[in-house]
């Protein structure tokens, strides 16, 4: 991981940990993947069986699928592994 990334990652802990008065907590990912079956499919394997929400939205152009998932997360730590886990999805932007 670059360092970028690794601020990046330690921002949004503390962010989460100054900004959250109790866990778990309902959190709100969002994604931009290419269309392609494989790609969503990927992220909704990413977050099955944790009772996640997701919708999805393809592009004015069709090219790209934005994906929401809304779930509840027991602490920051797993937000961010998360994040992690779904950032080896070819193409994945995680907004």
């Amino acid at each position: 991981m670059d360092q970028k990334t690794k601020e990046f990652y330690e921002r949004l802990k503390e962010n989460l940990e100054n900004t959250t008065e109790s866990w778990p907590l309902e959190y709100l990912y969002k994604f931009i993947v290419p269309t392609n079956e494989e790609s969503v499919k990927l992220v909704y394997k990413a977050f099955d069986g944790l009772g996640a929400v997701i919708k999805t939205k393809h592009s004015s152009t069709g090219k790209f699928t934005s994906v929401s998932v809304n779930v509840v997360m027991p602490s920051s730590d797993l937000i961010i592994e998360k994040y992690k886990e779904v950032s080896s999805i070819e193409g994945i932007v995680s907004l």
